[in-house]
């Protein structure tokens, strides 16, 4: 493979860096260029590569030997593994220019960017030399044409983050994970990462506000206006919600919840009854649930539901109606495996087990985990004095409530040594371009 000599960088969004063995070190995430006086175009210095745990590092661009549209190599496999902080003479190229609305030399016409691209000179050095614009029309119904024009002959490509849009760097982010993209936001100016979230769909922002931590939910929600944070809790699991909806002032949550459909705020409201650190309190309100006459097939056929979690969809309750939690006396539960095993026109009241004791929504989250890891469970089920099913313990709620409360901020995570990542590559040599 060969390097060219121009590169367009929102292309190189999310594709994978490996070393020179061919194993993969990470994806990119966005370019660094150093700003140079006298309207000089800046210097792209490297690459911002996300390694696995969602740790950013720096790649000199002098390290990288082959650029294509599928893979970045570079030419040594030792790393700085350094968490990656933007130095203040730095641009980080993707999140600072794209959708900045511009001025185009020498008519001045109004542009927004699409793409950058950075260009190598004959001495080896590479710099943003050209922008693709699209020119602003005044016109709804129609896009301006797209063009490339020269670095010098743009004017307001720095300046306050007012002068920006959200669609082009919304295409970049698009195909992320939600994880992948809570990530990404926390990089992000706080102005910035509000006008990003609230540009993204109800359900795409549910999901990424649960992957975030408290205080940037909180924060997202407040900009997002109190309608608009309603629709959103919503979308969101209801204790995914009822864990937002607590991080705020007792009056705050009943104006959210009051201007939620009922349906939606009536199981968010029972989980904020109960206290902190107990099944009650992590359990979801809404596992799979079914009636023993349901047969196997449909069992099946209901884990196969793809808004469903994996450790959700490992197991089907069983209870007599009604199946809303909380539910008819409930008799035990199915786990997919053991569905699987079963002829298809079976019924779930013939495969029933209900020989592990459920938990108790007053039940504590150090019980809950001895219970889950000494019968290797992903899910147990919660019960009330009734004997109903009222939710389920699953063990990504238990990690999420185990784990330090800053385990999502990347800004307050702990910082892992170089030694533990990698002790045959780790470095610490000095970002000098």
């Amino acid at each position: 493979m060969s390097t060219p000599i121009r590169v367009y960088l929102a292309r190189l969004a999310g594709v994978a860096v490996f070393d020179p063995n061919g194993d993969q070190v990470g994806r990119v995430r966005d370019a660094v260029a150093r700003l140079r006086p006298a309207q000089r175009p800046p210097e792209v210095v490297g690459l911002v590569a996300e390694m696995p745990m969602r740790r950013r590092i720096f790649l000199s661009i002098n390290r990288i030997t082959s650029i294509d549209a599928d893979a970045i190599v570079l030419g040594s496999g030792t790393l700085n593994l350094r968490r990656f902080e933007k130095r203040p003479n730095e641009l980080l190229v993707l999140q600072e220019l794209l959708d900045r609305r511009v001025q185009v030399e020498p008519e001045g016409r109004a542009a927004t960017v699409v793409d950058v691209a950075m260009e190598r000179s004959r001495g080896g050095e590479w710099s943003l030399i050209r922008l693709a614009v699209r020119e602003q029309t005044g016109r709804l119904a129609r896009r301006g044409s797209l063009q490339q024009v020269e670095w010098e002959k743009v004017r307001g490509l720095s300046g306050v983050a007012d002068t920006r849009g959200t669609a082009n760097l919304l295409a970049i982010l698009s195909d992320m994970r939600p994880a992948d993209l809570a990530n990404a936001l926390q990089d992000l100016p706080d102005a910035r990462r509000n006008e990003v979230a609230a540009a993204l769909d109800d359900q795409r922002l549910a999901d990424v506000l649960s992957e975030l931590p408290e205080r940037d939910q909180v924060e997202i929600l407040a900009a997002l206006g109190r309608r608009r944070a309603a629709d959103i809790l919503e979308e969101m699991d209801p204790d995914d919600a009822a864990d937002l909806l607590g991080e705020l002032p007792p009056p705050e949550q009943d104006v959210l919840l009051d201007l939620m459909e009922p349906n939606e705020a009536n199981p968010v409201r029972q989980l904020l009854k109960y206290t902190p650190g107990t099944a009650g309190s992590v359990m979801t309100s809404e596992p799979v649930i079914l009636p023993p006459d349901a047969t196997v097939a449909e069992a099946l056929a209901r884990i196969r539901e793809p808004q469903l979690s994996p450790a959700v969809a490992a197991q089907v309750f069983v209870a007599r109606t009604p199946m809303a939690t909380p539910t008819g006396r409930y008799l035990g539960m199915v786990h997919f495996q053991r569905l699987l095993r079963e002829p298809p026109a079976d019924l779930l009241g013939g495969v029933v087990v209900n020989d592990i004791d459920p938990l108790r929504p007053t039940t504590p989250l150090p019980e809950i985990t001895r219970r889950m890891a000494t019968y290797d469970l992903v899910a147990m089920p919660v019960i009330d004095r009734n004997n109903r099913l009222v939710g389920a313990v699953t063990v990504d709620d238990v990690l999420d409530h185990s784990l330090p409360r800053d385990w999502r901020d990347r800004a307050g995570a702990s910082t892992t040594s170089e030694a533990t990542m990698n002790p045959a590559t780790a470095t610490r040599e000095r970002r000098d371009g």
